[in-house]
This record gives C-alpha cells, structure tokens and sequence, in this order.
C-alpha cells in the first residue's frame, strides 16, 4: 500500500479500545503503523502493546473523526453504536437514532476519509447481512444476495454499498469484511465472551446449547491487513466473508472440562451441520489462512486456565 513519502503509514482505527478493535490495533503496530484509536472512550493504560494516540469520537458527530483523519494513509470502521451488551436489537427503544448514528455517520466518515486523502478504508460489517431465512446448512458466499432480517443487518448492508460506491474510480480504496462471531482473550479489565459460560458450567449450572460459527480476533486482524496491503484492483469495492470454525456449547465446554478436571455433565450436542456457515475461499485466494480447530481448541483452554486461576 502506498502511504506519505517518508514516515511509516497512519492508520486510523473507529472503535479501537473495543474487543475486535484492540485486535486490530495490535496488528497494524505489529507491521509498523502509526495508530490512532477514535471512540468515545479511551483505552485504559497498558491496554495495547505499546501507547497509540487517542482521538475522542462519536459516529455522527464529525468534528472529532476530522481531527483524527488529518494526515491518515488508512481507516479501519470498527466503531458501532449500540444498546450495551447487543447488535442485533441494539436499537432498543431508539431506531431512527440507532440509523442517523450507525449508517449517516458511518457514510459522513467514509465521505470525510476520501476527502482527507485517505488511501484505504475498511469496514467491519456482518454475517449478519445474510439474515436467518437460509435453508439449514446451506453455504453463504459473497454471490448471494443479502436477506437481512434485522436494522442491524440492514444497515451494515447500506455501509457496505455506501462504501463500494464511494470506491468507484482510482483514488480512494474501500472494502468491507463480514465478520462472524469474534472469540479470542480481551483485553485490559475486559471479560471474555464465554466466561458467563464457563462459570455457569463450572457451578454445575444449566447453560443454553447453541451451534454457531466463531474466528479468533488474530485472525479477523489478520483479514483487516490483507485490506490494506492487497493490490487496490483484488479489493476495491469487493466484500469479503471471515469466519473459520462452526463449534457449539459442547465443544466449547469439552475443552473446559478437560482444562479445569470439572467433572459436570456436559449438554447435549446441537445440529453443527444445519449451521449456515460462511463461504471463505475470496479472501483465502488473498492469502488468509485461520487457525482452524487447533486454535480454537488450545485458546479456549488458555481462557479457561485463566478464568479458573
């Protein structure tokens, strides 16, 4: 990718004091970026690997993202805003501000990035795009035509065509990446995702049984790199599924119970195979490669290691 003659390249990071976010930050100064995390909070001290800049910023208010867009080389939109603790239904009580925040501001920022001279810009969008309506076990790929079922898919839908259509022509380079589940250690004074569950499992509690698809945060990092450092022509414009994995509640607590020698009944297993998992192969033709099973496996065994210390 090319950047500003003489100085490593400035990437700016929505959302980077969040779970996928951090991730994503640690990648890029892993290859040598400059960082700025935009959000409204700031990370806390010894949050990332290394200080970065902190930028304090809300989707639709424009004054602070200006400020953090000056002199970048890269946008990575991680930022969403949203009821605490949901995506799906975290509009609540608020729709029509759940949409001013989520898809005009995400379009202002988009159109503030082309503006600045940005170079690349990538968006984190959603399975979710697809919508639930899909045979049991059918495969979705990037061909199919999106049946979002929910505002939260609709919206990430119009972010990514917002985004394609801003891309048009040869100056400024956007892609949007449709994520599955996020698994992976958080960061700083955050939970992990599955420690409600483990510690209901460990409580010999009942725990729901679900059957989903997951990709460790490295690896949807990973994904976010390709974006940037691709050919302009293998990613402008284009959407790409990342997810890896299809794992239920069993499997998730198996690994625990041989971690912590629990000895709980685990729950039953759940039909993996009526899953709608996601196609691959467009962005494993860039080179992704996820760590499959055996990353899943041992990183749910550190989380629970750490979890029952």
């Amino acid at each position: 990718m090319a950047h500003r003659m003489g100085r490593a390249p400035t990437s700016v990071v929505t959302g980077g004091a969040g779970f996928v976010g951090r991730f994503i930050v640690e990648r890029l100064l892993s290859c040598g970026h400059d960082v700025r995390v935009a959000g409204r909070r700031s990370p806390p001290e010894g949050f990332f690997s290394r200080p970065v800049e902190f930028v304090h910023a809300r989707l639709g208010e424009m004054e602070g993202f200006g400020e953090a867009l000056a002199d970048a080389d890269c946008l990575v939109h991680a930022a969403f805003d949203h009821v605490a603790g949901r995506y799906r239904g975290g509009e609540g009580n608020d729709p029509d501000g759940f949409r001013r925040r989520n898809l005009d501001g995400t379009i202002a920022l988009f159109e503030a990035a082309r503006r600045a001279g940005v170079a690349r810009a990538v968006f984190l969008s959603s399975r979710a795009v697809y919508g639930s309506t899909w045979p049991p076990g059918a495969l979705l790929n990037e061909l199919a035509t999106p049946r979002p079922d929910t505002l939260y898919g609709k919206l990430k839908l119009e972010s990514e065509r917002a985004l394609e259509g801003l891309s048009e022509g040869n100056g400024f380079c956007g892609a949007s990446l449709r994520l599955t589940g996020i698994y992976g250690p958080a960061g700083k004074e955050a939970a992990n995702k599955w420690d409600p569950l483990f510690r209901d499992y460990l409580a010999g509690r009942e725990v729901p049984v679900r059957a989903g698809t997951e990709v460790h945060g490295e690896d949807a990092a990973d994904a976010v790199l390709l974006m940037l450092e691709s050919p302009a022509d293998a990613v402008r414009g284009r959407v790409f599924n990342v997810s890896d994995v299809t794992v239920d509640t069993r499997d998730i607590l198996e690994i625990v119970r041989e971690a912590t020698g629990a000895r709980h009944e685990l729950p039953h297993a759940s039909d993996k195979a009526a899953v709608n998992a996601m196609a691959t192969s467009r962005i494993e033709a860039l080179g992704w490669k996820p760590g499959g099973i055996g990353r899943f496996r041992g990183t749910v065994r550190e989380m629970a290691l750490r979890l029952n210390d």
